[in-house]
């Protein structure tokens, strides 16, 4: 599904397997959406985007795309739900396995299973920071536990789920659901402390799951099931700053962009969300230096789905 050869056009001796710190992995799948359809085009959108934004970060005084940005084949199996969690859960380990710094682009949230099972299986003692307006903590829906409204009940039983930004959920999903690692929405708005508060819950291991409607629809309307009371740009940033600096955030997916022909600020806005939380976690290094994945190929996860033991941090 490549609409290019390389990421935002950036150029062929920064964009090789072998030379990049990262790799991006899109994964156009919209096969569990249950209101607004359209995520299978989210990467697309989300690339010819990139495309046309400018690679000199501000804030961060950096081009961070110097790192090395390898633009992977798309996943594109989609026969079954289930089919479609393993593919992703099989490439996003591959390229883990290589030492990279692995990003995904979505497609509708239910491929963060995958994701998520990846990096647990990799990194000992892993949070999870789940970014969305939704709970996402059914054990299944629709006849399928590989759903977009479970995207996160396997995480919440194998790693250190926290939630943020919350603002829609079943009356059900509260029996699964931590409350104390659970920020939602309309508490955040008045709490001037919530970021320090889930930072300060994290381990040392953080993936990163963000699912756009996280943002209120006024900045980004373009999304599946779009809900008021939302985050804004600037809070979101400073939040994920904080993240990055503070915690060794070893990879992330960005889920349920659904473009639309008229209004094109919404697959801007995911770009540039993309690209700033990559010049984050490169800041302050050179592009020279060799990225050091901290996977432990020694590590062998439970085969079992016990709950995360909070001494083990």
């Amino acid at each position: 599904m490549k609409t290019n050869t390389n990421y935002a056009d950036i150029p062929d001796n920064y964009a090789a397997l072998d030379s990049s710190k990262i790799v991006l992995i899109p994964v156009p799948y919209d096969g569990t959406s249950t209101w607004g359809k359209g995520a299978n085009k989210g990467p697309k959108a989300f690339l010819e985007a990139s495309e046309n934004m400018e690679l000199y970060d501000i804030e961060t005084d950096s081009e961070v795309y110097k790192n090395g940005i390898y633009l992977a084949d798309a996943v594109t199996v989609n026969a079954t739900p289930e089919a479609t969690v393993d593919a992703v859960h099989q490439e996003t380990k591959r390229f883990i396995k290589k030492n990279k710094f692995v990003t995904i682009f979505g497609g509708e949230h239910s491929i963060s299973i995958g994701t998520i099972r990846a990096f647990n299986e990799m990194f000992p003692n892993l949070t999870v920071l789940h970014i969305d307006a939704h709970a996402d903590l059914r054990k299944s829906y629709e006849g399928s536990a590989c759903n977009h409204a479970c995207a996160v009940y396997e995480a919440s039983q194998n790693t250190n789920l926290i939630q943020v930004g919350i603002r829609s959920m079943d009356a059900k999903e509260k029996s699964v659901m931590d409350l104390d690692k659970t920020f939602f929405a309309h508490e955040m708005a008045i709490d001037d402390t919530w970021m320090d508060a889930v930072i300060d819950q994290m381990t040392e291991n953080v993936f990163i799951t963000f699912d756009l409607d996280a943002f209120d629809p006024s900045i980004l309307p373009s999304t599946g099931t779009p809900e008021p009371g939302g985050l804004f740009w600037y809070e979101t940033l400073d939040f994920l700053k904080q993240v990055f600096a503070e915690k060794n955030v070893v990879g992330f997916d960005i889920v349920e962009l659904c473009p639309n022909n008229v209004d094109k600020s919404s697959d801007f806005l995911a770009a540039k969300l993309y690209y700033k939380m990559l010049s984050y976690k490169f800041m302050g290094q050179d592009a020279d230096e060799n990225y050091e994945n901290t996977y432990d190929v020694m590590y062998k996860p439970s085969s079992t789905s016990s709950k995360f033991e909070e001494d083990e941090y």
